[in-house]
Parts: structure tokens; C-alpha cells; sequence
């Protein structure tokens, strides 16, 4: 498993700095880790991005398994840093929307990710992912509302803006500034990121480390 260097990450909070590693899947609730520790956890459309997100957050190429085929990700995955005195959970959930798994599997996916959004008291911040291109849709406004009446905090992160030309960044995120200022549990800040090029993710980190380091 490679790990980016250090002049790489200078520019990151050292929780981000540090090896993680896998710790499970979970297929259903009461399979969950113990909820002693703080945790955010990472959500979005199934062809959003995200196991790509995570890895460049962590430096580590191999930590969440990326696929081109949207749904790979079938489980609650939770990773924590290496170093034991660190107590933190990133966990990346299933992707939702994919139209093309059988049914009884995306809304058993949807299930589960609703009832670990709901009742999680651990969770200290939801990040998001929204295609920079596509904008925020219809099942990311359902996430959304279940969020909002559950008073957990979320925060929305655009991914893959290096697709789009400058003006059609700036647009993305004013677009989505718009749709989530009056939302009662998001976070204000939207932060825009590249997976590919790297843009973003140090911004990312440290709302990250800020969550973990001062969260339950």
C-alpha cells in the first residue's frame, strides 16, 4: 500500500499524515463498531467519485477500493489510522442512486445508509459528494432532508471540478452554495476538489480534523 510523501501533505493537519487502515465491512447495523470514537462519514451517488475522494484525502492509492463500475462499494466501510492513540472512524458508505443494480439491492443499500445516517450519535459531520458536472440531484436533496430533520451536520464537497473550464467552477459551487444555505443542518462552506489533480484536498483535511479532533 503506497503512502504519499511528505513533502506531498505538507499542507495537512498530521492526523492526514498518518497511515489508516481498514477495519470492516458492515452489511447491516448491528454490525456496526462501537460508537466510542468520534467519526464523519463520506456519502454520494454511486459514480460520484468517492472511493478516489478518500484515498487522495489518506494518501494512500489502495485504502477504499475504486471500480469503474458505480456500486462497488456495497457495504459501510470503516477506517481508522493506524496509530491506536488516534480514535477516529472514516466511514465510507454505499453509493446510492445506481439504477442498474437489482432493486432489492439498492434499496437494501439505501436502508442501511439511512439508518446509520439517523442514529449514529458518534457521527460528527456527513461529507456530500456531488459531481462538480452534474450538480446536486434529486436523491442528494432526499439525503439531505433526512440530515436536516435528523440535525446532523453535513457538508457538501464537489468532486471532479478540474472537468469543468474556471467560470464553470465558480458557477458549480455558487450553484450549490445556493441550494444548501437554507438548509438547517448544513455547513456553509462548499469545497471544491480533484481527486486527480489533487485540488481541494488539504482544504477537505482539515475540516476533516477539525471534526474528528473536537467532535464526541
Amino acid at each position: 500500500m503506497s503512502h504519499q510523501s511528505s513533502e506531498e501533505t505538507t499542507g495537512r493537519p498530521l492526523l492526514f499524515r498518518r497511515p489508516w487502515v481498514f477495519v470492516k465491512g458492515v452489511v447491516a447495523l448491528d454490525g456496526l463498531p462501537e460508537g466510542d470514537r468520534a467519526e464523519i462519514a463520506f456519502a454520494g451517488r454511486s459514480n460520484v467519485g468517492k472511493s478516489s475522494l478518500i484515498n487522495a484525502l489518506v494518501g494512500q492509492k489502495g485504502l477504499a477500493r475504486t471500480s469503474s463500475t458505480p456500486g462497488r462499494t456495497q457495504e459501510i466501510n470503516f477506517f481508522r489510522p493506524e496509530d491506536q492513540d488516534n480514535q477516529s472512524y472514516l466511514v465510507d458508505l454505499p453509493g446510492y442512486g445506481y439504477a442498474k443494480a437489482p432493486k432489492g439491492q439498492v434499496d437494501a443499500w439505501n436502508h442501511l445508509i439511512r439508518d446509520y445516517l439517523r442514529g449514529r450519535a458518534a457521527l460528527g459531520r456527513v461529507f456530500i459528494l456531488i459531481d462538480a458536472r452534474h450538480g446536486i440531484k434529486a436523491n442528494d436533496l432526499e439525503i439531505m432532508k433526512m440530515l436536516d430533520e435528523a440535525a446532523v451536520s453535513y457538508q457538501a464537497v464537489l468532486t471532479k471540478i478540474d472537468k469543468l473550464k474556471p467560470p464553470g467552477r465558480i458557477k458549480a459551487v455558487e450553484a450549490a452554495a445556493e441550494v444548501l444555505k437554507k438548509r438547517p443542518a448544513s455547513f456553509p462552506e462548499v469545497l471544491a476538489t480533484s481527486s486527480e489533480k489533487g485540488w481541494g484536498i488539504d482544504e477537505l483535511a482539515q475540516a476533516a480534523d477539525s471534526v474528528l479532533n473536537y467532535a464526541v
